[in-house]
């Protein structure tokens, strides 16, 4: 639970059920969705743990891991040395499973395909 507490993520939506679980175990979350954005502000507004981003590329700087939950366009093939780069700990929870865990291997993230079972992770 210590981790939770101190957990910042990215989330690539802005799902409620999501959010105020993350929020309840004590985690603050950097979120981007292009599409609910201004449903989230109109619902959570100033929340002391979110921060809402306009682009997702901005969200996930100084972010401890990654939480896919959306398959937006922007996030099928974003830009994985700068998200390695930006993590405190480069790992990804992909709850859509769109990448290809050789190349997340590879890529030197450590990936976590929801679903999948846990060979993913070598």
């Amino acid at each position: 639970n210590d981790l939770i507490e101190r957990l910042q993520m990215f989330v690539g939506s802005t799902r409620q059920p999501l959010l105020e679980a993350l929020w309840s175990s004590g985690a603050k979350v950097q979120a981007y969705d292009p599409v609910a954005m201004d449903q989230c502000k109109r619902i959570y507004g100033d929340h002391p743990q979110l921060q809402l981003y306009e682009r997702p590329e901005e969200t996930f700087h100084q972010a401890d891991v990654l939480a896919i939950v959306t398959e937006w366009e922007e996030f099928i093939n974003p830009d994985f040395e700068q998200i390695r780069q930006a993590l405190t700990h480069p790992v990804i929870f992909d709850g859509r499973n769109l990448y290809d865990p050789e190349k997340m291997q590879q890529m030197g993230l450590k990936y976590y395909a929801i679903g999948r079972g846990d060979s993913l992770h070598r």
